[in-house]
């Protein structure tokens, strides 16, 4: 079963280290703990409640448990992360993260979204010269400005 304990809000991972530990140096049968980053003061720990009650007694920043199991479905959409999917279009501007230009900037002029490639011409450089890159080496600066369409009456 899985149960919630109450944690002070931005201790959950000193609380998850002393449980951790505990749950090693005394061998009490749970069989994980986890913290989901958008629950703020709340840990889920799986294992039978007197277990969960032996492992958590004492440690500090623990608030209590909610000795109400909670059911797997109820916290699923916080274990499986979701896949982002981030457009990058030409006319964005976007930083190197990896390899021998890590560091530049530069603005994309081409997206092959077959290949997962983008072309770019660095800002930097005297010469503008067309760099192809795997998405995966980049991350977005500045999406490119959409231009307000004027109406004339």
């Amino acid at each position: 079963m899985i149960f919630t304990i109450r944690t002070t809000t931005g201790r959950e991972n000193v609380v998850i280290k002393s449980l951790v530990s505990r749950i090693k140096k005394r061998n009490i049968p749970i069989k994980a703990v986890v913290h989901p980053e958008e629950l703020r003061g709340y840990i889920f720990i799986e294992g039978d409640l007197t277990s969960v009650g032996e492992a958590v007694q004492g440690i500090p920043h623990i608030r209590g448990i909610i000795d109400k199991p909670v059911k797997i479905e109820e916290i699923e959409k916080f274990l499986v992360p979701e896949k982002q999917e981030i457009k990058i279009e030409a006319g964005d501007i976007v930083e190197i993260v990896v390899g021998p230009f890590k560091g530049e900037r530069g603005k994309v002029t081409r997206v092959d979204e077959q290949k997962s490639e983008l072309t770019l011409e660095l800002l930097d450089a005297a010469i503008p010269i067309p760099v192809t890159l795997s998405m995966n080496s980049l991350r977005i600066s500045e999406k490119k400005k959409k231009e307000k369409k004027k109406i004339e009456l």
